[in-house]
């Protein structure tokens, strides 16, 4: 056989080359008896034989054997049996047609109840997790396991206790319970995880809120239910918005107070709901909780909760129906509460303790010192604080004395309470909690205010706050932030009521706090705290703000206040005024402080001759104009609004001239610096320069172009009209006309660019507002009368003219500009030009010497210039023959300078004398070389 394959090869023309030339591989042998894990009993776990579930559809569905019930019973028994430790996730689909078909019997005419057991043990299989062959099965089946588990709330239509007893168990432990023991040889159960996310993406939550319609009279089933919805909305985003599709918060809440002897049914409720209300849409909860019925249960509930429970449980429902309650008053401002009267109840229950009543509610009821009391104490201020929106709640409120209840806190603490006393830890909490509340309330209720006169207690409060009673605070909660061992937190709450207090405009209350002394209290308050040595945080920051708005809110256009703000008030907003920029990034509330200062210079300062001069004393204005350099843009509105008001006094506009800032700039330039960046803002169409570049729109911003014009009702404003009042260029146009256009020092020649735009911003307004007419009348199909028509297009031709004009001077201006550079430039040039002709004749000069110390011909010729100069510059013509003659040089010296005789001589380095020289005797005179010198010099001169 070797040599015929040898042969076949050879004469094989299909072969190559190479593999005729090459020998072969040997070949491996095949084994045919292959040994698994399975053989040598490796495998651990129950062997899952494959079962042809097809058959079992087909004999339950073949109408030749769909009488055949013995025989169906024994494939089910047999499925159940085959199936125990859980169903593959290949074979879902025919399980569940086996169900749906099993429950049609069961829900069919002819009723079969034989096939109840049989479900339930297949449903009971569906408890286990699911198992899969691979791990990719996860992904490839996940869309028929999440449409199977979705079967399973469908099997809810089943009239049937068991199989809904069954399916709700099902639910629970698939989604809740980890996994068993599930043994199967080559298989594995599905993950917990894997599981919730399969319940998810079902539609199965829907259904069950759906299924609670058909079991109002069986309340075990009912429960079952809501367990199974409890487990679901527990930490599940998907499953409670796919509840609140189905109106679960309406169904659910309907039925609260329902009879139920187990006592399970409201708890279970209100914990679906409280589940929703964390995980689900807030918004979309309190809608569906919107109606009489619900607010009717919730009430019921929470009523029968606070007067029947006294376990710790039940305390703590009653306190989680109040929180439900108030989300739904949080975001349903219309919601039913006085219609059902939940709100007068509330009112009760808030100030039965302080308040006498003789309700048969509140005879036998008592709130303890326990947390969950203490808890309901703050919940009950909370939800009629936000009730309060309703303006139908307000009477409500008012009837029930609920101002008097909570100014029964504001008062002085104590550090020890009665037996049954709240503790002062929680009097504090409660009495800050409260004035928090009043900080909403009185503005509502003035009338009550002054009925339980609210000034004398919060005046009282501040006295004692800023006295030397001995108090620690306990600082808890955010309200007592920054409290602890201290009396701030009570002070800090007491300035924020006064606040809100004054903010309202009451006239009485003003005038009540006035007569009671408080602007006299405020600025010793603020004048002590000035003088503190100790640094400022965040809470001390917040309370001066607060002192220095109360004070601008009482002063605000009342002579009489403003002189008792006085010559003090202004000595402590100064000090304000004077604080440091650096601080104002500081996180700690600097810019409402310095704000605060600002505002009460407008409001207690500007407008009275005393308070105003003093403050002019005191270079106020330097310090609004220093402020207006440095703080940020959001600032500069309300510092010119205060420096406008103050030019009223002819006294400020000296100042405003005097003042210099950073790089000796004027005031009028710094105007004309904010100007530019208003416009840059707001997207003013302007040259390079600064200058007109659209003569029809010389004012107008980008975003009023991007707007247009919009036909509006005569009762409001245009946006030509608004933007007055958004930006401030009117202001800055009217503190310039305060000021003068003219003799303004330290402006550039952009400055007088702005100025000229500046100055027509009156006549460019009104121009905008006719523009805005003719297109709005355009936009409406009106056309304007004949000689109405003439007057507008003479209005806008003379508009657009004085803009050219304006841009023509503006040209001018840097045009002018232009030629005094050139100017300048040539100046400077010619005096570089000077700089180098002097450095040249310095050269010549130089070389002029040099030559004249070179050759004796130029030193004589030099020096018969030099005497012909001398005799010109004297008067006489004949001086030589005078009497008193004297020589102007000495004789024989060959230079052409004027010399003396005294000479300088320059010191010899010691590097050539190799030491100092010996000093001078004069005694000895000097040594003996000099001396022969001098017998030398005296023999020649006797010669």
């Amino acid at each position: 056989m070797a040599a015929i394959e040898t042969q076949q090869h050879a004469f094989n023309p299909m072969l190559s080359t190479t593999q005729a030339i090459m020998p072969e591989k040997p070949r491996v042998p095949i084994v045919a008896h292959i040994i698994t894990d399975d053989d040598i009993g490796v495998l651990k776990g129950t062997k899952l034989q494959p079962i042809n579930l097809s058959r079992v559809v087909k004999l339950l569905t073949d109408p030749h054997s769909v009488h055949l019930i013995d025989r169906h019973l024994n494939a089910l028994q047999r499925l159940v049996k085959h199936y125990q430790k859980g169903f593959p996730m290949k074979d879902l689909v025919q399980v569940f047609k086996i169900l749906n078909v099993c429950s049609d019997r069961v829900a069919g005419k002819d009723e079969e109840p034989l096939f109840e057991k049989i479900i339930c043990d297949i449903l009971k299989i569906c408890s286990q997790p699911f198992l899969k062959e691979k791990s990719s099965d996860e992904l490839v089946f996940e869309q028929i396991v999440t449409e199977s588990v979705s079967q399973l709330g469908y099997l809810m239509r089943v009239p049937s206790r068991d199989i809904r007893k069954q399916i709700c168990d099902t639910l629970v432990a698939f989604y809740s319970e980890k996994p068993t023991n599930q043994d199967v040889q080559k298989l594995q159960a599905t993950s917990l995880s894997y599981n919730k996310t399969v319940i998810e993406n079902s539609d199965v939550s829907e259904t069950l809120v759906k299924s609670l319609a058909l079991l109002e009279k069986d309340v075990d089933i009912k429960l079952a239910v809501l367990n199974v919805l409890q487990h679901f909305s527990k930490g599940s985003a998907k499953n409670c918005d796919q509840m609140l599709r189905a109106d679960a918060a309406t169904t659910v809440c309907s039925r609260l107070m329902d009879p139920d002897p187990t006592g399970q049914l409201l708890f279970r409720s209100v914990d679906i709901l409280w589940n929703m209300l964390e995980n689900g849409d807030q918004g979309q909860l309190a809608e569906q909780l919107n109606n009489l019925s619900c607010i009717s249960q919730l009430r019921d509930a929470f009523v029968y909760q606070l007067t029947q429970g006294y376990s710790h449980y039940g305390r703590q429902l009653r306190n989680d129906l109040l929180v439900i309650a108030m989300l739904v008053a949080a975001k349903c401002p219309n919601a039913p509460f006085v219609e059902t009267g939940f709100a007068k109840q509330l009112t009760l229950f808030a100030t039965f303790q302080e308040v006498k009543s003789h309700n048969a509610l509140v005879k036998h009821l008592k709130l303890m010192k326990s947390h969950e009391d203490f808890e309901l104490k703050k919940l009950l201020f909370s939800i009629l604080v936000t009730l309060s929106r309703d303006p139908s709640v307000v009477p409500v409120l008012s009837e029930g004395h609920l101002m008097l209840a909570l100014f029964s806190f504001v008062r002085a603490n104590e550090n020890t309470s009665g037996p049954r006393e709240w503790t002062p830890a929680q009097f504090e909490e409660i009495q800050l909690h409260a004035m928090s509340c009043l900080c909403a309330l009185v503005p509502l209720m003035i009338e009550d205010y002054m009925t339980c006169q609210g000034s004398t207690r919060l005046l009282l409060l501040l006295e004692w706050c800023v006295g030397e009673e001995d108090f620690g605070g306990h600082g808890n909660s955010f309200h007592g932030k920054g409290g602890r061992g201290n009396k701030r937190g009570q002070m800090r709450h007491c300035l924020r009521l006064l606040r809100s207090v004054v903010s309202t405009g009451d006239e009485s209350v003003l005038q009540d706090l006035s007569d009671q002394g408080v602007i006299n209290q405020i600025i010793t308050i603020l004048k002590n705290a000035i003088r503190s040595e100790t640094e400022d945080d965040a809470v001390d920051i917040e309370m001066q703000s607060d002192m220095l708005l109360i004070l601008s809110c009482l002063c605000e256009g009342d002579m009489h206040r403003k002189e008792l703000f006085g010559t003090e008030g202004v000595e402590v907003v100064i000090h304000y005024l004077r604080t440091n920029s650096s601080f104002l990034n500081s996180g700690l509330g600097h810019h409402r402080l310095l704000l605060s200062a600002v505002d009460c210079v407008w409001c207690a300062v500007v407008g009275c001759y005393l308070t105003e001069d003093y403050f002019l004393e005191k270079e106020g204005v330097f310090l609004l104009i220093d402020l207006l350099e440095v703080c940020p843009k959001n600032t500069h509105n309300l510092i010119l609004g205060c420096l406008l008001d103050l030019c009223e006094n002819p006294k400020t506009i000296h100042h405003i001239h005097t003042w210099r800032g950073k790089d000796n700039c004027s005031a009028a330039h710094l105007f004309c610096e904010v100007y530019r960046n208003e416009e840059r803002d707001m997207g003013v169409k302007r040259d390079k320069d600064g200058a007109i570049s659209d003569v029809t729109k010389p004012l107008m911003g980008a975003l009023q172009e991007y707007q247009g014009v919009v036909p509006l009702p005569a009762s409001n404003p245009s946006q030509s009209i608004v933007d007055v009042s958004e930006n401030m260029r009117a202001k800055l146009y009217s503190l310039f006309c305060k000021i003068g256009w003219s003799d303004l020092s330290g402006l550039s020649v952009e400055d007088h660019v702005t100025l000229v735009v500046l100055e027509k911003y009156l006549d460019f307004k009104m121009g905008e507002v006719w523009t805005e007419i003719i297109q709005e009348l355009n936009a409406e199909n009106v056309r304007p009368v004949t000689p109405d028509m003439e007057a507008i297009e003479a209005i806008s031709r003379g508009i657009e003219e004085r803009a050219k004009i304006v841009a023509g001077t503006q040209y001018e201006l840097l045009e002018a500009q232009q030629n005094q550079d050139a100017l300048d430039e040539q100046e400077f040039y010619a005096e570089i030009r000077e700089n180098h002709r002097q450095k040249e004749k310095a050269m010549n000069d130089f070389t002029d010497f040099v030559a004249r110390t070179s050759n004796f011909q130029l030193l004589k010729a030099a020096k018969k210039r030099q005497a012909l100069s001398i005799e010109a510059s004297l008067m006489g013509n004949r001086y030589r023959e005078q009497e008193n003659f004297h020589e102007a040089e000495l004789k024989n010296i060959h230079t052409t300078a004027i010399s003396n005789k005294t000479v300088a001589v320059e010191s010899t380095p010691l590097s050539l004398t190799g030491g100092p020289l010996a000093k001078y005797d004069p005694k000895l005179g000097t040594t003996q070389p000099r001396k022969i010198l001098k017998q030398k010099l005296t023999t020649m001169s006797t010669k």
